[in-house]
């Protein structure tokens, strides 16, 4: 395998772009922040006021290996642009790099003693996919708006962090949860170096969407993550179980088939070649070959909410949030699954997306007696919704409500004023917590109803980073989350708590047993 040099291994700032100064009101450049780390000393630049730091190295990692800490630097290392995006398909993410253990940090003083809450975030992608260079993760926002620290992650994804090798070749017996050890390794370097950029290594927050949040679901049952953040916010994202060591064994000869490789064989491959890869046919699902975290009984020793919300992790304050319409951002009214839909193909087409074992003619009867004036496209979207991976969030709330712990749930109803036909669909909450309305891919509109509900999302976020309770003067009442009242609070318009407000749809899907996708 080819060796990273020196120059690289010191941060992806130096390579990628050099810090260039705001202009002052008198001209004048403002001096570059420097932050002393356990990298050694870390220079940054003034943006609207915040000191920020983009492309820090938190580890480094030999290929299908557990990472480590980076060695220290006797030289500044810049922190100007984002470190390399994981290798995934599409290029959408560049520059893109194996090497990608890089973070951000967004801070209004670089300095200790300043005790700020600490927001830490993973992005979405499942676990194959997606970046925090993307423009709907841009902390400024949510820094300047709550006097905070805001983080975000890369991390190793698809075959390069969860490729499950340790029952195939010994020689990699960490391989399976490698992208869960990266955020490992991320979290202990906050903890080490959080508080020289004003932040309160006590009071850490990760929060993350989709892909992102099963992460956190899945950190919240590892061991080696104990004590590393103090509550958790999981956005449309949720591991009730991980995969079990034989089906990843299973996909992991699939796609050493594909490449018709040893695993010896890709310490040599091309990373190139390696994404290719990922096309090989999952032997248990279908379709693309699925990656997540293993539960290899050496790091995950137990499933995350399964049998119940994992002991560990009880005592940490928790959020869990979905959107209302969450399919429409997966599937195109417009494209080949909704063609031509009708009352006489909808039970046909809503079959395979509902990912759980059920009736789907008596689906659709059950909606159609219960919602006598929808639309065959309506169902399609709610069924679709309801019966796809919102059960798994609501058996997370349940175990926790159950084991009394502290939780609250939101739903999003906000409509997109942009793209109407999409409603309130999966990733409309991430512009509305990072405060991003404008950026590239955001469909929230900037409009007065847009502003106002990402202003209560965001306070809502930055209250429960600083005291771990949601609640704030700008929102309605938030109750905790129990049994059997379900509290829920739903952002719009006018967001207001509503006690189990799918009530009629939780029960119908709770007839069958949730069996998380890939596991």
């Amino acid at each position: 395998m080819k060796m990273i040099d020196r120059r690289t291994l010191l941060g992806a700032g130096a390579v990628l772009g050099a810090a260039t100064a705001l202009p002052t009101a008198l001209g004048a450049a403002p001096r570059a922040p420097i932050v002393t780390t356990t990298l050694g000393r870390v220079r940054g630049r003034t943006e609207a006021g915040l000191s920020v730091f983009r492309g820090v190295r938190y580890g480094t990692a030999e290929r299908f290996r557990a990472p480590t800490a980076p060695a220290r630097s006797r030289e500044i290392v810049d922190a100007a642009a984002f470190g390399p995006s994981a290798p995934q398909r599409g290029d959408r993410y560049q520059p893109a790099s194996e090497d990608c253990l890089f973070l951000n940090v967004w801070t209004p003083e670089a300095k200790a003693g300043g005790r700020r809450p600490v927001l830490v975030y993973f992005h979405g992608g499942a676990y194959s996919g997606g970046s925090v260079a993307d423009p709907l993760n841009d902390g400024r926002h949510l820094a300047a708006r709550g006097d905070a620290v805001v983080v975000t992650v890369n991390h190793r994804l698809n075959a390069l962090g969860y490729l499950y090798l340790a029952r195939l070749d010994p020689r990699f017996p960490d391989s399976g949860n490698l992208g869960q050890l990266d955020l490992i390794l991320a979290l202990q370097w906050i903890r080490d170096n959080i508080a020289a950029f004003g932040g309160d290594p006590s009071r850490v927050l990760v929060f993350g969407q989709s892909g992102g949040g099963a992460k956190i679901a899945t950190l919240m049952g590892m061991p080696a993550a104990e004590g590393l953040f103090h509550r958790a916010i999981t956005m449309s994202g949720q591991q009730v179980t991980a995969s079990g060591p034989l089906n990843a064994t299973a996909r992991a000869r699939a796609y050493l088939d594909g490449l018709k490789a040893t695993p010896g064989d890709l310490l040599d491959m091309s990373v190139e070649r390696l994404v290719e890869g990922l096309s090989a046919t999952d032997p248990i699902l279908g379709g693309g070959v699925y990656f997540g975290p293993v539960l290899d009984m050496k790091w995950l020793t137990r499933h995350p909410f399964w049998p119940d919300a994992n002991p560990q992790s009880n005592r940490i304050p928790m959020i869990l949030g979905n959107t209302r319409d969450e399919t429409r951002a997966f599937i195109d009214p417009r494209g080949p699954k909704l063609a031509g839909l009708d009352w006489s193909n909808l039970a046909e087409r809503i079959a395979p997306e509902l990912k759980m074992d059920i009736h789907p003619e008596w689906v659709v009867g059950q909606y159609r007696q219960h919602y006598p004036s929808w639309s065959a496209e309506r169902i399609f979207y709610a069924a679709t919704t309801a019966g796809r991976s919102w059960p798994g969030q609501v058996l997370e709330a349940d175990a926790r409500a159950a084991a009394e712990t502290p939780t609250w749930v939101y739903q999003v109803d906000f409509q997109s004023p942009v793209e109407p036909w999409r409603g309130a669909p999966h990733t409309i909450d991430i512009p509305l917590s990072f405060g991003t309305l404008d950026a590239q891919g955001s469909i929230t509109g900037t409009g007065v109803a847009a502003r106002t509900l990402s202003g209560q999302v965001m306070d809502a976020f930055l209250a429960f980073a600083r005291s771990g309770d949601p609640s704030h003067a700008g929102l309605p009442s938030w109750p905790r989350y129990r049994l059997p009242d379900r509290a829920t609070m739903v952002f719009d318009v006018e967001s207001r708590a509503i006690d189990d407000p799918r009530r009629w749809e939780r029960a119908l899907f709770a007839r069958v047993p949730y069996i998380q996708p890939g596991t």
